[in-house]
C-alpha cells in the first residue's frame, strides 16, 4: 500500500475541536492523508465564540517547522491562523527556504466571528506582502478579501482577481457567509475562483444551495485543508476547489449537532466523494 501524503497545517488550536489544527487534521485523515501540525496560537473558545488568544512564540514555531521538515517533508501546506507579525514572518521565511516546492493553501484568518482579532494589523501586512505571493491558492471569505484588497465586500469577482494579482496563483473568495440585503442568509452559497490558465485570466462562479445548519464552525478550515489534500494528490486548481467544496457540504450534512452555538462539522462521517 502506498504511504499517505503528508499535509502540514500551520494554524491555531481550538479547544472545542471545531476549527484550527484539530479540524484540519481530521479533514486530512478522512481524505486519506497524514496531517502534521505546527501550532501558532492557543485560543480560549467554544462553539459560541473566541474569548482569548495567546500566541506561540515565533522561536518555538520556527523550531517546530524545522523539526518537522527533518523527518516529515510536506506534500502540501495549509496555513491558517498566524496571530502575530512575528509568526507570519517566521512562516514566510521558512516557506521561501523550502528545498522542494509544494502546493501552499493560505486561509487568511483575520477575525473571529465574535469579533476577536486573530491576526495583528502588522501581521496582515506581512501576510499580504510576503505570504500571498508564495501561495498556490488563497481562500478568504468576503470580509477577509475586502480587508486584504481594500475593495467593497460586495464585488466578489473584483476581489478574487485583485488577490490573484497580488502574487498567488489562484484565489477563491468563499460565499458561505453571504447575506441578502435584509441580513438573512442568501438562498445559495457562491464562491468565486480566479486563476491563471496560460495567458488567460479565468474567473468562475461555483454555487450550491445553502444548507440550513448551525454546524458551520470550522468550514473554512475544512475547505482549505481539503484543498491542500487534493492539490497534493495532483488535482488541478479548479478540480481541487470543486472537490473541497463538495467535501465541506457533506461534512455540514453529517454534523453531530454539538454545542449551543455554531457547532463542529461531521468530518469523519462525511465520507469521500
Amino acid at each position: 500500500m502506498d504511504a499517505p501524503r503528508i499535509i502540514w497545517t500551520i494554524a491555531g488550536f481550538d479547544p472545542s475541536n471545531g476549527a484550527g489544527v484539530t479540524a484540519d487534521l481530521r479533514t486530512m485523515a478522512s481524505l486519506g492523508c497524514h496531517g502534521v501540525a505546527a501550532i501558532t496560537a492557543l485560543t480560549i473558545q467554544n462553539t459560541r465564540g473566541v474569548r482569548g488568544v495567546e500566541a506561540v512564540q515565533a522561536g518555538t514555531l520556527a523550531e517546530t517547522l524545522h523539526t518537522l521538515l527533518e523527518d516529515l517533508p510536506p506534500a502540501a501546506v495549509k496555513i491558517g491562523m498566524l496571530a502575530t507579525a512575528e509568526n507570519a514572518t517566521t512562516v514566510a521565511s521558512f516557506l521561501q527556504a523550502l528545498p522542494q516546492r509544494c502546493p501552499i493553501v493560505l486561509d487568511p484568518i483575520l477575525l473571529a466571528s465574535s469579533g476577536a482579532e486573530l491576526l495583528t494589523p502588522e501581521g496582515v501586512t506581512i501576510l499580504r506582502e510576503r505570504l500571498l505571493p508564495l501561495a498556490t491558492i488563497v481562500t478568504p471569505n468576503r470580509a477577509e478579501a475586502a480587508a486584504l484588497t481594500g475593495l467593497p465586500a460586495t464585488d466578489t469577482e473584483a476581489m478574487a482577481v485583485a488577490l490573484r494579482r497580488l502574487g498567488c496563483q489562484a484565489a477563491v473568495v468563499t460565499g458561505g457567509d453571504h447575506m441578502d440585503s435584509d441580513a438573512t442568509p442568501a438562498d445559495s452559497a457562491t464562491d468565486v475562483l480566479a486563476y491563471q490558465l496560460g495567458p488567460l485570466e479565468c474567473v468562475e462562479e461555483l454555487s450550491a444551495p445553502r444548507i440550513a445548519s448551525q454546524a458551520t464552525h470550522g468550514t473554512g478550515c475544512a475547505f482549505s485543508s481539503a484543498l491542500a489534500c487534493e492539490l497534493a494528490k495532483g488535482a488541478s486548481i479548479p478540480q481541487a476547489v470543486t472537490r473541497a467544496k463538495a467535501y465541506v457540504r457533506r461534512a455540514i450534512q453529517a454534523a453531530p449537532g454539538l454545542g449551543h452555538g455554531h457547532g463542529p462539522l461531521g468530518l469523519e462521517d462525511a465520507g469521500r466523494y
